[in-house]
């Protein structure tokens, strides 16, 4: 049994089950690692550590390229890519990536979420009026801080 399993450019801990060991990589959530699972064949309570290195090759196939392994297009997280259009699944620092270019864009079409983001304000519909205050100065705080800077004075 092996302690330490490489899979998608992660070490994951080889006493964990898979099912479970699947969802410490980012972009694998518990439904995914099921699927995962599910199209490889194995058994979710088998110890990862314990895998044989094809197994291990062939869940990597699978989390690479899951559309291929009849994994439904719904449970993928990139679907309808804006650029090219495909349904995809990112796994790590490419769902960083790819969020970070989304954000990018909204702001250089200047449309209203991109804009929100650029203040640094609530992008998906919340209330300002009395949350969403930290870090900002609030007006009454200011009054009390010029008075007693007038006091010391």
């Amino acid at each position: 049994m092996k302690g330490i399993v490489r899979l998608a450019g992660r070490d994951l801990k080889g006493s964990r089950r898979v099912q479970a060991a699947l969802t410490s990589l980012k972009g694998v959530g518990a439904s995914m690692a099921k699927a995962v699972v599910r199209a490889t064949g194995l058994e979710g309570t088998e110890k990862i550590g314990s895998l044989p290195d094809e197994t291990i090759k062939e869940l990597d196939d699978v989390i690479h390229n899951p559309a291929s392994h009849d994994i439904p297009p719904w449970m993928l997280n990139r679907r309808k890519d804006i650029e090219t259009g495909e349904d995809r699944h990112l796994l790590g620092g490419d769902i960083e990536i790819a969020e970070r270019a989304d954000i990018g864009r909204e702001k250089h079409v200047r449309s209203r979420r991109g804009i929100r983001h650029e203040r640094g304000l609530p992008v998906r519909g919340q209330r300002t009026r009395s949350t969403g205050r930290k870090g900002m100065t609030v007006g009454v705080e200011r009054k009390k801080l010029k008075m007693q800077k007038e006091k010391e004075e």
